[in-house]
């Protein structure tokens, strides 16, 4: 399923399994407002994005649990929990839920990296393997010979941590290619939920800086980061970006509070039906902190992350980033290549997946950026991206407004629940 393949707000509710809009506008709700922000416009979104929330938890069709929270550059003004933590179990879905961030990590590694360009640690332009050199070992697949082993061959030019930060480096994900679907199944290379090197240690499906490809990027980005910091990188965002900004509940390794406070992913049947998995973690004493989706959190510590960036790269702990780095870091940086879409290859992982199609899009240091409207309202020049798990969230520094989608269920790009965050986003600007 295209993701975003919507004409109008109207009809975002038809993306849904089974939905239809009069269900969408029934029915008490958990969500609400924070006492301090009651006025006219937030009841206004309450009263449409509640009755959201309600509907897709009251069916088999729907999604187990959300938590959805907006928020502008003081604080969140909205609060919304429907559903419950694992199918069946009786436990409510709350705001304190713990989340697998999955690639909602993305960011606040590329967060990380930026705060080493900025103390003079690292220049994203330079060769990325000057300050790991494991990186400059990958050699480019020209597809498998007779004997079904890996053509390889010497890059043309060098990977730099800003092709890293763009997703230009010609690295992908063996959900997302063919090319490293055949590593996986043929020659046993692991996938990245291992958290090992083995996972990244992949050929590069072109050569760097020739287009866009969505991969572990990002978690080679975090390697440097360690290597520039001498630090893992778990305790460096915990120090540089966590504390800062009293995010108490994110981590690469759960506490024994957290653990008690987990949501569990769900897998969508091919019938439509969710089934719990209750086993599906990340590894807890991993050997590498994967930036690109290693991290687990909660929808209000994450909220304190989107506020950062609405606020110009200031936390209420101290500053985070500077407002010459984040106005530098938020512009497409692309020069003419386009984000294109994601080709689901594992069924179970993913579906076809593409951010409103037929709209162009860029891509930040950070972020993904839509260069013209979006159909749910969000303005050209607006930052968003998502986690496997299906989880959205989208930053408009313009109106000072950023929203968070929460829920476990795979594979991405569910219709029940993309449908839902759909309708979130577009109440935002009726």
């Amino acid at each position: 399923m295209p993701i975003g393949d919507v004409v109008c707000r109207s009809e975002v509710a038809q993306v849904t399994s089974g939905f239809v809009a009069s269900q969408l506008r029934t029915g008490g709700h958990r969500g609400r407002l924070p006492k301090t922000l009651e006025n006219p416009v937030y009841e206004d979104f309450a009263s449409i994005v509640g009755p959201v929330l309600d509907a897709l938890t009251a069916t088999p069709a729907g999604v187990p649990g959300v938590v959805a929270h907006l928020t502008d550059r003081d604080g969140t003004v909205f609060e919304g929990a429907a559903g419950e933590r694992a199918l069946g179990s009786g436990i409510p879905m709350t705001a304190e839920t713990v989340f697998a961030a999955f690639s909602t990590t993305k960011a606040i590694t590329a967060t990380a990296v930026l705060q080493c360009a900025e103390d003079g640690l690292l220049d994203l332009d330079a060769p990325a393997a000057q300050y790991l050199p494991e990186i400059g070992k990958l050699q480019v697949i020209d597809g498998f010979g007779d004997d079904g082993n890996p053509l390889l061959r010497a890059p043309k030019r060098e990977i730099t941590t800003r092709m890293l930060l763009l997703h230009t480096a010609g690295l992908g994900y063996d959900f997302f290619d063919e090319t490293y679907r055949r590593l996986a199944t043929e020659h046993a290379r692991p996938g990245v939920l291992s958290a090992t090197m083995a996972a990244l240690t992949t050929p590069l499906l072109f050569d760097p800086g020739e287009r866009w490809n969505y991969g572990t990027n990002i978690d080679w980005a975090g390697l440097v980061v360690e290597a520039v910091r001498g630090s893992r990188l778990g305790d460096v965002m915990r120090e540089r970006i966590f504390e800062p900004l009293g995010m108490i509940d994110t981590a690469f390794t759960l506490t024994g509070d957290m653990r008690d406070r987990l949501a569990v992913v769900h897998q969508r049947a091919d019938d439509g039906t969710l089934i719990p998995l209750p086993d599906l973690q990340l590894p807890q004493d991993p050997e590498v902190h994967m930036g690109g989706h290693g991290l687990y959190t909660t929808v209000p510590d994450y909220m304190r992350f989107l506020r950062m960036w609405l606020g110009d790269g200031a936390g209420p702990g101290g500053r985070v980033l500077s407002a010459h780095t984040v106005a530098e870091a938020v512009r497409g940086g692309l020069d003419g290549r386009e984000v294109t879409m994601l080709r689901g290859v594992d069924p179970t992982l993913s579906h076809d997946t593409e951010f409103f199609p037929g709209i162009r899009k860029n891509w930040a240091l950070p972020f993904m950026v839509n260069e013209e409207l979006a159909p749910t309202g969000r303005p050209a020049g607006a930052l968003g991206w998502a986690g496997l798990a299906n989880l959205y969230y989208w930053i408009d520094r313009e109106n000072g407004l950023a929203g968070f989608w929460a829920t476990q269920i795979l594979p991405l790009g569910d219709p029940a629940s993309y449908g839902g965050y759909l309708e979130f986003e577009s109440a935002a600007y009726r």
